[in-house]
């Protein structure tokens, strides 16, 4: 924070004095009240998340009864007015709302389109003014159904429990949020379930106390978190809990049915998480571990510190691999945009090929050349930026990291290596674009890079030999 200089001070005291009289400052940077945007403006996802305000904390309270699934939430939120306000929205998908306040008071509420919650405070926020709002909500969660992953958000397990999954929304199926990548926050849990259920979420686990009608389970997730990566399970689960080395808590469990080979895969992720530290720098997040259903869902999650994972897939080691390098790429660096996702999976997908390469003694070159040998001309026009909504979570598996690997060769590995280790801590707890990635490679690597980018990133077609076969890489015979 910087200090202010004795003439801003000055125009703070007028400005103080003025509205004090009930006269409005010229100049005096807070502006009429309006009402915050119900957006937050990103290009395939306009109506996502909300503006004029910035969110420090969730602190959810939540009852749910699996039999009924229903479920009866209080939640509170701090957050500061980046405007001034006069109405702000939250999003909320389906589930009705009983009461609003702000600052304490009552506040007016409407719901508006497929998930607007305009809330009216009873006298404006000014700009900067932090505040708090609580809201008490009921109702039957539902998913949101995408047309490429399926259900997306709060989602019923066969066997009675629930589960929350989903991106880019899931947050907005179970309780009030901005969500928006932008707006990343704390998020603090306390679900209160039957006795016969377990529960685990993101974060620290925190003692269970009894309560009327079962037990309520805390959870504490102290790493700002993106809404989409917040998730609470509800089953009949198995837990296995260690300590890293460094005194990170590991929580993990394991819904009825999940085989034992599973299990052994999870067994590894003290040495998954140590290798990916050797490439990426110090772990980012206040726990681990994981989550692992016994339902077959369309893709596993990189839900913060307690990635989600489907069955069929959790005995995958690579898939552990993949789910925990976005606790550095994707979820402790988020993207600004979703035209910017290879920042999320173009990174956890090339993490598997240096996995592979470390412990498997695979030959990179060699898998490299063999992939471009076989790729098809509707792949190289495969875009790794800027794909277009519903595209996003395509070719960044496959083309993502042949296109780091050509990278990695184009500058060099001590370039390489460097980047993949230090960006994350650039942009730790923060947000980021891929022309921001790019810029700072060429900053590390002393070499224009926009060839390659727009060979490989920003284009279509198959890249030019300078850029498909840099350094070592050579065409497979």
């Amino acid at each position: 924070m910087r200090g202010q200089k004795p003439a801003v001070v000055a125009a703070a005291v007028v400005a103080a004095l003025c509205l004090g009289t009930g006269v409005a400052a010229a100049g005096d940077g807070w502006g009429a009240p309006k009402p915050g945007s119900d957006g937050a403006g990103d290009s395939y996802y306009p109506q996502d998340g909300n503006g004029g305000y910035d969110v420090a904390d969730y602190n959810l309270k939540v009852t749910y009864d699996p039999a009924s699934h229903q479920l009866t939430g209080v939640q509170d939120i701090t957050a500061r007015a980046t405007q001034a306000l006069s109405s702000f929205d939250l999003d909320l998908h389906g589930l009705t709302v009983d009461s609003v306040t702000v600052a304490g008071r009552a506040a007016k509420f409407a719901r508006t389109g497929d998930h607007e919650l305009v809330i009216t405070p009873s006298r404006p926020l000014r700009r900067g003014e932090r505040f708090a709002v609580k809201i008490g909500y009921h109702g039957v969660p539902a998913p949101i159904e995408d047309p490429a992953l399926g259900a997306n958000g709060w989602q019923f397990a066969k066997a009675g429990g629930a589960f929350v999954a989903g991106e880019p929304k899931s947050a907005t199926t179970w309780y009030p949020v901005n969500d928006t990548p932008l707006d990343k926050a704390t998020f603090h849990l306390a679900i209160t379930v039957p006795d016969e259920w377990g529960v685990i979420a993101n974060g620290r686990e925190k003692p269970s106390v009894k309560a009327p009608g079962g037990t309520t389970h805390v959870w504490a997730e102290e790493t700002p978190i993106v809404p989409y990566m917040t998730t609470v399970a509800i089953d009949k689960w198995t837990f296995d809990r260690t300590t890293r080395a460094d005194g990170t808590p590991v929580v993990s469990a394991f819904a009825p049915g999940v085989p034992d080979s599973t299990k052994q895969a999870e067994a590894r992720l003290p040495e998954i998480l140590d290798f990916l530290e050797s490439k990426f720098g110090p772990y980012p997040i206040d726990a681990a571990g994981g989550i692992f259903l016994n339902e077959e869902i369309g893709f596993s999650l990189e839900t913060m510190s307690r990635p989600i994972y489907s069955a069929g897939w959790a005995g995958d080691v690579p898939t552990i691999v993949h789910e925990n390098a976005h606790q550095w790429y994707g979820d402790s660096v988020a993207v600004s945009h979703w035209r910017d996702v290879c920042l999320n999976e173009c990174f956890a997908s090339y993490a598997t090929w240096l996995w592979d390469e470390a412990k498997e003694g695979v030959d990179l070159n060699k898998q490299y050349a063999d992939d471009v040998k076989k790729a098809s001309a509707t792949f190289w026009n495969g875009k790794l930026y800027d794909m277009g909504a519903g595209r996003e979570f395509t070719y960044v598996y496959s083309k993502g990291p042949m296109m780091l690997h050509a990278l990695r060769n184009y500058i060099g590995e001590q370039a390489f290596s460097r980047v993949l280790k230090t960006w994350p801590s650039l942009h730790r707890d923060g947000n980021a674009s891929v022309p921001e990635f790019q810029r700072y490679t060429e900053v590390v690597a002393h070499k224009d890079l926009k060839g390659f980018f727009d060979a490989w990133v920003y284009g279509t077609g198959k890249p030019a030999d300078q850029y498909l076969f840099p350094g070592g890489l050579k065409p497979a015979a």
